[in-house]
């Protein structure tokens, strides 16, 4: 403060406070590109073998470039240039283009150009289906009975100045105690009184979670070889981590199947491989079978979803057609993922592009990276009818 004849002066410093918070911008701007590479690497990461089958608890590394301090990058090839323009550049002009070689050496010999410097960061499972939930819900789900009515988000959204005790806002109380008190010209706080008493109120919105059922169908016959298994697999791993972490009373059935189907535990469905030939209608049978016994369609939301190679007995298809067409009576969609490498014709999906069902859905996986696609496929928000 400077004291003149005419008052005080008050000089103000203009130093840019933004600078001491440096190593924070950093690390919110290295934050920024982690998350831009796992987004872009996410069909790629969730086929990653190391967390498929884990106890959840992985960490996987991707590759990201690293962020250098902006700096003037000197020509190499030593040649002279002046650093003043004509005056008719505009703001995103090229000025120059550097003349120098790639630095990879594509020409078949070896490159004598630095590299790009790349660094490998550590993502949890944990912020993988972070990304990966977070597009993906329930479709076709119907409101059912209220007997089994999931939980109810609480979202605290409003002050009043009525409500239960056990609810005061006392940040909201105090602030206005001392407002009152100081428009009374005595600003402290002390003297609450009823008038100054604040209270949260809530929402209640119930969450779409409860009374459904998934049929997880999986082929394990003879001709299912190692990727169309680990496909498989992969898939239903995502599937249930999804279901459990965004729903609290969705049930999941494992039906395995060759020639005929049984209804195994989750550790059996992901761990036990068989052989034998292939007989898709009795894992659709086996399903019917379980929705009569404990799943009534009033009461449940009813997704069966089966996985095979698309190698099937051809006198089976036409049961399997007809079978899914009961399926699709009583359930809100019936998926079929067919795992096929080599983009080879198959019998089953031959037939099934016959069936014209709304709620029929189908996709076909040529590589892990695909795994991703199907999931976005089958369970992205459709409204129900």
């Amino acid at each position: 403060m400077d004291e003149r004849a005419d008052g005080p002066a008050f000089i103000l410093s203009r130093e840019d406070w933004s600078l001491h918070r440096k190593g924070y911008q950093d690390q919110a701007r290295h934050r920024q590109k982690v998350l831009e590479a796992i987004r872009r690497n996410l069909p790629d990461l969730i086929a990653e073998e190391n967390i498929i089958l884990s106890d959840g608890r992985q960490v996987v590394k991707i590759p990201i470039r690293s962020l250098d301090e902006f700096h003037f990058v000197y020509s190499r090839d030593k040649q002279k240039f002046v650093g003043q323009g004509k005056g008719d550049s505009r703001v995103g002009d090229v000025v120059a283009r550097d003349p120098a070689p790639a630095a990879s050496g594509k020409d078949g010999g070896a490159g004598d150009m630095p590299g790009i410097d790349v660094t490998e960061a550590e993502v949890s499972v944990a912020e993988l289906e972070d990304m990966l939930f977070e597009e993906l819900e329930l479709p076709f789900l119907r409101p059912l009975n209220k007997e089994r009515l999931g939980a109810r988000d609480i979202r605290f959204n409003d002050v009043r100045r009525k409500g239960l005790s056990a609810n005061i806002d006392r940040k909201r109380t105090i602030l206005e105690n001392l407002k009152r008190n100081a428009r009374g010209g005595r600003p402290f706080i002390g003297g609450i009184s009823p008038e100054d008493l604040r209270y949260k109120t809530w929402e209640e919105t119930p969450r779409p979670d409860n009374n459904a059922v998934i049929l997880a169908m999986m082929d394990t016959s003879g001709s299912m070889g190692s990727f169309e298994k680990y496909c498989a697999r992969s898939f239903f791993f995502w599937m249930t981590r999804f279901l459990r972490r965004k729903y609290d009373h969705v049930d999941i059935v494992f039906i395995a199947h060759h020639t005929e189907a049984k209804e195994v535990t989750e550790e059996q469905f992901f761990t036990r491989g068989e052989s034998g030939g292939t007989i898709c209608s009795s894992a659709y049978a086996k399903a019917l079978e379980i929705i009569g016994e404990r799943y009534p369609p009033a009461r449940f939301n009813i997704y069966p979803i089966h996985f095979s190679d698309g190698d099937n007995l051809t006198s089976d298809n036409e049961r399997c057609v007809r079978l899914i067409g009961k399926l699709l009576e009583v359930a809100n969609f019936f998926g079929y993922g067919e795992v096929n490498q080599y983009n080879r014709s198959s019998t089953l999906m031959t037939a099934y592009r016959q069936i014209r069902h709304p709620r029929f859905l189908h996709y076909v996986i040529r590589d892990k990276s695909d795994i991703y696609h199907a999931l976005k496929a089958f369970f992205r928000a459709r409204p129900a009818e």
